[in-house]
């Protein structure tokens, strides 16, 4: 399967209104999510999240925590009437735990993931931009960050499709090695050290300070490194989806790229049974702190069988492991997808061992770092001035014009996988390869009849039947253009294609 498997990720936003700095988040929340809905002129009818099929307390090591133990941040199943809009890209848009969240379309490969994850950006934007010109509103900021520094962190997940028969403790055995190293691939930079940033100090990871335990179901307490949450929103006889919370929001779209297939690639040699090097570490949760840390790159972790390595020579084991399994399972008959990652993957842990500044143009941290440092070299800035975590998070800001990531892209000095052109597509537009292209399409043509939908099945409400009528789309690689799209065209309205589906009216 290599880097090609049902995958996406969900962000929640940062958000402030500078204005007033006491305003309700969860409030200016709604806000920018209803200012989207009410602009969006293709949904005449709001379709409700269909939260049926949903059980966020069903545990990967076999057994569902009760509901009266579970924090109330996990029970994500509950409808509280909040912000909630389904949108003709495939994603969800919404509001969670007082942040505005786009959950992406699945994607079939890590470039797509990206693209429809910079589509949200400009989504986030444009919704509060929308919400900012609301009468008596003041001016509404996002960030795709992941803390306030002030001890809050919000999250940016990855959701990887895999084979339910996989061994959960050999994903664990062998992710939490690659997770507590990634970061200096993918890491999204931050000033100040500990959760709330008092000490002073820049480190490679946003939320490498938030997470304190190796394993467990929960995702804002007791944060663990492998997330155990069991809900595949697929066929749950076949599927398992890997909910990974530990990466950072990233800008950079190679970050984006690279954290995805490098990731996808690992799991590949999982599911086959192909790794066999043991790199478990002693104490993965210091271990992920400290390289984070460090961004000199030369913290030595320490593995259970007595080795010592950095991350960067451990994320090479993983490398040159894949290197292996790639030509021992394709030979020169490998896909271009994986083909890219690999060659990308081995480009900048070469560069990061000679140079990492040299990284400066396509790597998050690194391109944050060089800001930094160039504003303390002209300014004299300590570490501890608050002026650096300005910059830190005005990297972050989503606006194309006031955005410092963006205004690097703008003066091309950020490398890009992306043309903006296909972004702006993206943004109404589906994955034409996956169950999204359904969704999308029937929240674009049906809007008035469409009443619910989920990642799973898609709610129809249309006269003459006796109840609401579901089509469930349980297998993620169905539902395709290729699959429906002829369909779609034909069926003029929800009612023909319910019956044509169904073969009765």
């Amino acid at each position: 399967m290599t880097v090609r498997r049902i995958m996406g990720i969900e962000t929640e936003y940062g958000i402030s209104v500078p204005g007033n700095p006491g305003a309700n988040a969860m409030v200016t929340s709604t806000q920018v999510v209803n200012a989207y809905l009410t602009a969006s002129a293709a949904r005449a009818r709001r379709a409700r999240w269909d939260f049926e099929e949903e059980n966020p307390l069903r545990d990967a090591r076999g057994f569902d925590l009760a509901r009266e133990a579970a924090d109330p941040s996990q029970l994500t199943d509950e409808d509280l009437g909040l912000a909630n809009v389904i949108l003709t890209n495939g994603a969800r848009f919404y509001v969670d735990h007082a942040h505005p969240e786009y959950s992406a379309p699945e994607a079939t490969n890590p470039r797509d993931a990206v693209l429809w994850d910079k589509a949200g950006e400009r989504i986030v934007a444009d919704a509060a931009r929308r919400a900012s010109m609301l009468p008596s509103t003041e001016p509404i900021q996002l960030y795709k960050n992941n803390t306030d520094n002030k001890g809050s962190s919000y999250g940016c997940h990855e959701n990887y499709l895999m084979r339910r028969s996989t061994p959960f403790s050999e994903i664990v055995q062998h992710l939490i090695p690659f997770f507590v190293s990634r970061q200096v691939v993918c890491g999204a930079g931050r000033v100040g050290i500990g959760i709330d940033a008092r000490d002073a100090g820049f480190q490679i990871s946003q939320r490498a300070d938030f997470f304190e335990v190796e394993v467990g179901l929960e995702t804002t307490l007791k944060r663990p490194i492998i997330n155990t949450r069991d809900e595949p929103h697929a066929d749950p006889d076949k599927y398992r989806r890997l909910h990974v919370i530990i990466g950072d929001a990233n800008m950079s779209e190679i970050s984006t790229y690279l954290k995805l297939g490098t990731t996808s690639i690992v799991l590949s040699m999982i599911e086959d049974g192909f790794l066999t090097n043991d790199l478990s570490l002693e104490t993965p949760v210091a271990d992920l702190r400290a390289i984070s840390h460090d961004p000199s790159l030369t913290h030595q972790v320490r593995l259970r069988d007595g080795r010592q390595m950095t991350a960067l020579q451990l994320q090479g084991e993983y490398l040159e492991q894949a290197r292996k399994y790639v030509e021992d399972r394709y030979g020169t008959d490998v896909d271009p997808d994986t083909a890219d990652v690999l060659d990308r993957w081995e480009t900048v842990l070469t560069t990061l061992a000679d140079d990492p500044m040299k990284l400066a143009d396509q790597l998050d941290w690194v391109a944050k770092l060089k800001l930094l440092e160039n504003y303390r070299a002209r300014d004299g800035l300590a570490w501890d001035h608050p002026r650096l975590q300005m910059i830190d998070l005005q990297y972050t800001d989503v606006r194309e014009d006031k955005g410092l990531y963006n205004r690097l892209v703008a003066r091309g000095r950020m490398q890009r996988l992306l043309d903006e052109s296909e972004v702006q597509r993206a943004v109404t537009e589906p994955p034409a390869d996956t169950r999204a292209y359904f969704r999308g399409r029937c929240l674009a043509k049906y809007s008035d009849s469409v009443a619910a939908a989920s990642w799973d099945s898609v709610i129809f409400d249309i006269p003459g039947y006796d109840s609401l009528q579901r089509v469930p789309t349980m297998e993620p690689q169905r539902g395709t253009r290729e699959h429906v799209g002829e369909l779609l065209d034909r069926c003029e309205t929800a009612a023909d294609l319910v019956a044509a589906l169904t073969g009765k009216r």
